[in-house]
């Protein structure tokens, strides 16, 4: 492995693990009733199974290696989208927004470098 691989690696890495930490402190939230927290359901499910869906694939991209192959990659990738849904632009028009904006520019930071680190590890 290159050393721009290994540094790529390391650093996906790190944004995995801080979607992750985002994912399970919004979740912790909910069941605590703490606001700001995240609706208990959403359009596409109940926020409880679609999170623990979302933690376990980022987990999985962790234990594989994120940059690592097809597999390592695409969970990567998925893990990413997956926070988009709790992180992503929807959230600027959101009226909790001011109360959670940190949460939402770290998570579209790890989420972007996760894109950006799958883009440049497949360029030669």
């Amino acid at each position: 492995m290159s050393m721009l691989n290994a540094q790529l690696t390391k650093h996906t890495t790190a944004a995995l693990v801080g979607l992750i930490i985002l994912q399970l402190v919004m979740l912790g939230s909910l069941y605590a009733q703490i606001a700001p927290h995240p609706p208990a359901i959403i359009p596409i499910s109940g926020i409880g199974p679609f999170l623990s869906v979302s933690l376990s694939i980022a987990a999985s991209a962790l234990i594989i290696g994120p940059l690592n192959g097809a597999a390592g990659r695409t969970l990567g990738l998925l893990a990413a989208l997956l926070a988009m849904v709790s992180f992503g632009p929807q959230k600027y028009m959101d009226p909790q927004f001011p109360l959670v904006w940190p949460a939402v520019i770290f998570g579209q930071l790890c989420t972007l470098y996760i894109v950006f680190a799958n883009v440049r590890t497949l360029r030669p």
